[in-house]
């Protein structure tokens, strides 16, 4: 099967300024945009990039067929000549872009599109709506992950989202750290691991607890996970282990007193010689409270809604905004640096490059972005920087594609690299300055 086109997963006025564009010429100069985030979300210590993959693959599909032209046509979105463009569309340009995973700060070019201004403006919506969203969810993810240790967490928000949001949110959730999700069409497109039992209906439809927890022993064995809190926690504790015996896998509990119950739980497992059961619990978790049960005895943290709505913070706030433009439509015209200058959102002209300060023990120190020929010497003793920006596409072909496992072993790396304050879930400034160079390109 085909798979269908993006062309359409964009707003009016992208094709109204391409066909304005293409009219007066200036549609054919040279342009390179940047999508960067203005600052984090409120007591944010740092970003996380999350969604190249799923862009790319969007960019490629970039394309208006037969149907999507008639569509605009009808509608009289814009004029013939336009639409003979658009039908012909194809992104020609290149494409770098922060690896997907890694963090980033206020002001980092976490993606540079370099094309003529009227195929590079046509990706604007596009790319938002995949970075935003994604890179939020990976945020919200991070924080979790951090929080949980070494505990693991299930993504569990299908339910809380749209369709097709659920499988991104569980995508980004992975490269964040979660160790698997419970949507299956996220394990059949990107192969992320699944795991689920049961829920209060099924304990629900039988005649009583025990019967439930007989049909699912008999049905998945004693491996398998009991959720014990849909009448009494202490009964369906010592009913669980009556029917799987000691070698049941986990109880889980979803609601009440989470800290209490968990270590009543532990008690009660214990005594009834299940010392090898574990606790996973579940109920409107965030990643405040995950620290808040660092020190109950919990093995898994299941969570949903706070985790696909970005715990509070639903967008990463990312725009896509034109930085350098050529003179005229001659390939080899230069680029003139262009930035708004309008109150609260003023930007910095010029196409950039981005590094990351390390010290001497490899700890970031700064997030540094120019528009300088090419970034400082490394220092000559001790402290250096990492390169930021990979090639992602190179004159219209994707070059730029990596598995899962990259993009979450980078993220790991990244959480390594920044000093401690990045770890505390508490209100503060982003944990590295953003420090900017500027001069002629």
């Amino acid at each position: 099967m085909t798979a269908p086109s993006t062309a359409l997963l964009t707003d009016h006025y992208e094709l109204t300024m391409v066909e304005a564009a293409l009219r007066n010429g200036t549609g054919h100069r040279r342009a390179v945009f940047e999508t960067f985030a203005r600052r984090l979300p409120e007591g944010r210590r740092y970003g996380v990039v999350a969604g190249t993959g799923r862009l790319l693959d969007a960019i490629e599909r970039f394309r208006f067929d037969a149907e999507s032209l008639d569509l605009l046509d009808r509608a009289g979105v814009v004029d013939r000549p336009t639409l003979d463009w658009l039908a012909d569309y194809r992104f020609r340009g290149n494409v770098w872009g922060y690896g997907e995973g890694d963090c980033f700060f206020p002001g980092s070019p976490v993606l540079v599109v370099e094309s003529s201004f009227a195929e590079a403006v046509l990706l604007e919506t596009l790319t938002l709506s995949v970075l935003n969203h994604d890179s939020a969810v990976a945020a919200a993810a991070s924080r979790m992950t951090m929080a949980a240790r070494d505990r693991p967490c299930v993504e569990m928000g299908s339910r809380r989202t749209h369709e097709r949001a659920a499988v991104a949110a569980a995508r980004a959730a992975y490269i964040a750290g979660f160790a698997n999700t419970s949507n299956l069409q996220a394990r059949r497109e990107y192969g992320i691991p699944t795991t689920g039992t049961s829920a209060h209906a099924f304990t629900l439809v039988h005649d009583s607890e025990r019967d439930a927890f007989t049909a699912q022993v008999d049905s998945l064995g004693a491996g398998t996970t009991l959720l014990v809190d849909t009448y009494d926690v202490a009964m369906g504790v010592r009913t669980a282990v009556e029917v799987a015996g000691p070698e049941l896998g986990a109880v889980r509990i979803d609601s009440g007193d989470l800290v209490e119950l968990a270590r009543q739980v532990r008690d009660q497992l214990d005594e009834l010689g299940a010392a090898k059961t574990r606790i996973v619990v579940t109920s409107d978790l965030d990643e405040f409270q995950i620290a808040a049960l660092a020190a109950a005895p919990v093995d898994a943290y299941g969570v949903g809604t706070a985790l696909v709505t970005g715990s509070g913070a639903p967008t990463a706030s990312m725009v896509y905004k034109l930085v350098a433009r050529s003179v005229s439509d001659a390939p080899d015209a230069p680029l003139l640096p262009v930035a708004k200058r309008s109150l609260a959102k003023a930007g910095l002209g010029g196409r950039k490059w981005a590094v990351r300060e390390l010290d001497s023990t490899g700890t970031a120190t700064a997030e540094t972005i120019g528009t300088t020929a090419a970034p400082p010497d490394r220092p000559a003793q001790g402290g250096g920087y990492r390169e930021l920006l990979r090639p992602l596409i190179r004159a219209g072909e994707v070059i730029g594609r990596e598995s899962l496992t990259a993009a979450r072993d980078r993220h790991y790396a990244a959480l390594q690299e920044l000093p401690a304050t990045a770890h505390q879930l508490s209100r503060g400034e982003p944990a590295i300055p953003t420090r900017y160079v500027e001069g002629s390109r």
